[in-house]
């Protein structure tokens, strides 16, 4: 175990000296000793650490001299055998075991991932461990992989202070660097006490795992004295750490608390075998123990259950039983959405929106679902650049779609507006909406997968139109018309019905985009469809319409998020009447 205190420099002065030889010692007078030069040796130190880090900067270009590679999030970072052998015993016995294994360009190549005994370590947060390591300096840590992208939040306890600071404990533990322990023990005892108690949940692991006694023993005193279920603990904290949390609660109970009267057993072992069934995938046996036993969903807490430990398919059954309230709260005061929104999963946001969840609802600190999915977000993913046609990052979407459901007109429109304008019969209904989701995929793969996951549009026979829905890679075929004729009516209104409602999702949470989308199938399509088709000059036209709608729906698309920021800033900026009011609905739940 790291000792917690902070390192104490090892340079020492003395005013005489002592030579030994043999059995003779021999006394230098203090006055032959030079004055020590205390000033001199901090500015040489300072030059070499920057000398040194020069070489950490540099690690891109050629002229770094590395002559080796870590792999870290797809990213290759080159690092200097000589110096980290020097500095961690991890990586000088992984260097004496690595001779003769080299890549094409000389260079020995290592992947994180395998090199981790547990945790993780991102990029930033290796870079931040090879800073210290270069430089013998530990700097603070970048905003943009340190805070996150609420303004209400004062940066001191939100999830990616605490995620950075975790991984970089893990590099210093695992890689067996020392001196640096004990300077983040200190930035993770600091945290113990700001923090939520799921996000103390993370420093726990880490200092269980990385034998940091001191932190281990505040994180469990203060998940102990919370009020986080037993589930959770049981789910994500080591057996022996959950079995030490446990007991611990036990004590703060009165005696008559203590014993577990027989109907409260009873019911404790129908819920856990409710949330062993959905560990299992099995929703029928789920439904098979609600007939069979007096217990509920959401006496269960079922659904927060699924919606954070299940996968999204097992959640979105439950949730289509239909037999769980959907703005129920949990021990800690969290609704369904809340816990939705911690996970970051667009799919079950959407579904659990769509079911009737209030994005409006707050837990008892005041944060709803989008304040906690900002506080879990990193400025760096946050603001990353989308290109046209990649696919978008969760957590961006995931915002987006929170703010717009707190904004949006409550009425929707009707999905059929465009369609039934240029249809006249239920294949032509179909073939529109076919290709209008085909256009969709094409320029926004993410935004399109939610959307038809949601509507399970991926379930239902594909109707061939002008645009092969399949894949993202928008290539354009014409349709098949023999096939059609073989639908049957029933599979004909199945296809319908979801690709009705995926436009219908993409109209409610991206409605600038869906109008580009819109207009141009009301204008252009049939025969923009048939890019090879006509004389050069009018292929070339064409070519050029198509481009030209990509940057219409790219611009929509800006639109359509710079509204939900602006509508966020107004969420930060509302009056002290109606943060009072958030209070006090916050205190009626606490």
């Amino acid at each position: 175990m790291a000792n917690s205190s902070e390192p104490s420099s090892s340079i020492s002065f003395t005013s005489s000296s002592h030579i030994s030889n043999g059995s003779n010692s021999h006394t230098i007078p203090s006055s032959l000793i030079p004055e020590p030069q205390s000033n001199l040796e901090i500015i040489s130190l300072n030059k070499l650490s920057t000398s040194l880090e020069k070489l950490l900067i540099d690690f891109e270009s050629d002229c770094s001299y590395s002559d080796a590679i870590v792999v870290v999030d797809g990213i290759s970072v080159r690092i200097h055998r000589c110096i980290l052998a020097a500095r961690s015993k991890f990586f000088s016995d992984l260097f004496k075991k690595s001779v003769g294994c080299v890549e094409k360009d000389d260079k020995l190549k290592y992947v994180m991932s395998e090199l981790l005994p547990y945790g993780n370590v991102r990029y930033d947060a290796f870079l931040g461990f090879l800073s210290y390591v270069y430089t013998g300096k530990l700097k603070p840590p970048p905003m943009e992989v340190s805070t996150c992208v609420d303004d209400g939040c004062n940066h001191d306890a939100c999830r990616p202070a605490i995620t950075f600071a975790v991984e970089l404990t893990y590099a210093s533990s695992v890689f067996q660097v020392p001196d640096l322990v004990p300077l983040l023990q200190h930035r993770l005892l600091d945290f113990v006490d700001k923090a939520l108690v799921e996000d103390v949940i993370l420093i726990l692991v880490a200092a269980f795992h990385c034998q940091l006694q001191n932190v281990l023993s505040l994180c469990v005193d203060r998940v102990a004295q919370s009020n986080l279920d037993t589930i959770s603990i049981d789910k994500e904290l080591p057996f022996e750490v959950a079995q030490n949390i446990k007991s611990l609660r036990n004590k703060f109970q009165e005696d008559d608390e203590h014993t577990v009267q027989s109907e409260g057993a009873l019911r404790e072992k129908q819920i856990k075998s409710i949330h062993k069934a959905l560990d299992c995938d099995d929703v029928e046996l789920v439904k098979m123990i609600l007939e069979e036993s007096k217990i509920t969903l959401d006496e269960a807490y079922a659904l927060h259950y699924a919606v954070l430990y299940c996968n999204q398919e097992v959640a979105k059954e439950v949730l289509d039983l239909n037999r769980a309230d959907v703005n129920l709260r949990n021990s800690r005061g969290y609704t369904v959405l809340h816990v939705a929104a911690r996970r970051k999963e667009p799919s079950i946001i959407v579904s659990l929106l769509s079911k009737g969840a209030c994005a409006l609802d707050t837990t008892a600190d005041g944060q709803s679902a989008v304040t906690i999915c900002r506080r879990l977000t990193r400025p760096k993913d946050y603001h990353v650049k989308t290109e046209q046609g990649k696919e978008t990052n969760k957590d961006l979407i995931c915002i987006d779609v929170l703010e717009r459901e707190i904004k949006r007109n409550p009425t929707v429109r009707d999905v059929y507006v465009c369609s039934t304008a240029m249809a006249d019969d239920l294949h032509m209904q179909l073939l529109y909406l076919e290709n209008r989701v085909a256009f969709a995929r094409l320029l926004f793969p993410s935004e399109a997968k939610l959307a038809m996951d949601f509507a399970q549009a991926q379930t239902t026979s594909e109707f061939p139109g002008l645009l092969a829905s399949k894949g993202s890679n928008g290539n354009l075929q014409e349709m098949d018309s023999n096939k059609a004729s073989l639908l049957r009516n029933k599979s004909l209104l199945s296809r319908m019905s979801a690709l009705s409602k995926t436009v219908e999702t993409g109209r409610r949470y991206f409605p600038h985009c869906s109008e580009v989308v819109d207009n141009f199938m009301e204008d252009d399509l049939l025969d923009l469809c048939y890019l090879e088709k006509g004389t050069s000059e009018e292929q070339e036209i064409k070519r050029t319409r198509f481009v030209e709608l990509k940057e219409d729906v790219q611009r929509a698309f800006i639109k359509d998020k710079a509204e939900s920021r602006r509508s966020s800033l107004c969420s930060s900026m509302e009056s002290p009447t109606t943060r009072h009011v958030q209070r006090k609905k916050a205190r009626k739940y606490s």
